[in-house]
């Protein structure tokens, strides 16, 4: 009778030890990629966390982030009533793409900025004499000409990139009118211009004049002869890449 009481109880204590270790085994979950600790990233002497630079052309941006570049620009070529007896190589300036509007490109290329074409309501003749007559009529009226279209979402920039040509020994007065329906209020602001022999002339201290105070003009302008504007996408970048682009 002893014996098969002691037996019984082995048998028990037996299948209970099993059924432990079986619900121990089971809770344990499995090793899997979805469960596993991400590596945590590395940190820089300064404590500052970091990992595998961005990509120059997104400027630390992550993909699908809206810009806070915004590359505005003055064409003639977007502003003139194009006539039949236009010639295409004599009056580059005036034919697309445009020297300005090819500027335009390449910085907006470069920079991954938003790219916004300054247009009036009452384009300019596409004559040479014409528009010099217009513009010179502009500038001594220091007229605003009205323009299509407004930024609207200006607060999300801040940085600009302005382009312009020069017209005339200053900047068009239509750049004048966009920069005074805009607010460019504590925004760096880089200038790149397409000139013939007179360069820059006046168009800087234009453009400064009408600035808010708080707006940073850099002093570092990218400008190029008409003639060579369409040769000058090296020039450009490597502008670019001075200020950090």
């Amino acid at each position: 009778m002893r014996k098969i009481t002691a037996l019984l109880i082995a048998f028990v204590l037996t299948f209970s030890f099993a059924g432990c270790s079986s619900n121990q085994e089971e809770q344990k979950p499995a090793e899997s990629p979805s469960n596993r600790a991400e590596p945590a990233p590395s940190e820089s002497p300064s404590g500052s966390e970091t990992s595998a630079p961005a990509d120059d052309s997104s400027q630390g941006q992550s993909a699908g982030d809206e810009s806070n570049i915004l590359v505005a620009y003055f064409s003639w070529a977007d502003n003139a009533v194009i006539e039949g007896d236009v010639d295409a190589v004599t009056s580059p300036s005036v034919t697309a793409p445009g020297n300005v509007q090819q500027l335009a490109g390449w910085v907006q290329e470069k920079t991954g900025g938003d790219l916004f074409s300054i247009q009036v309501t009452e384009p300019y003749p596409s004559g040479w004499d014409e528009c010099l007559e217009r513009a010179n009529q502009e500038r001594a009226e220091d007229a605003r000409p009205e323009l299509t279209a407004a930024v609207e979402n200006m607060n999300d920039y801040d940085t600009v990139f302005l382009g312009y040509p020069n017209w005339w020994y200053g900047a068009p007065m239509a750049l004048l009118s966009f920069l005074e329906e805009n607010d460019l209020s504590n925004k760096q602001i880089y200038l790149f211009c397409s000139h013939g022999t007179g360069g820059l002339a006046g168009s800087v201290e234009d453009i400064q004049a009408v600035l808010p105070d708080s707006a940073v003009l850099s002093d570092n302008v990218f400008d190029v002869y008409e003639e060579e504007a369409a040769s000058s996408q090296n020039a450009i970048l490597d502008w670019l890449a001075e200020l950090g682009y």
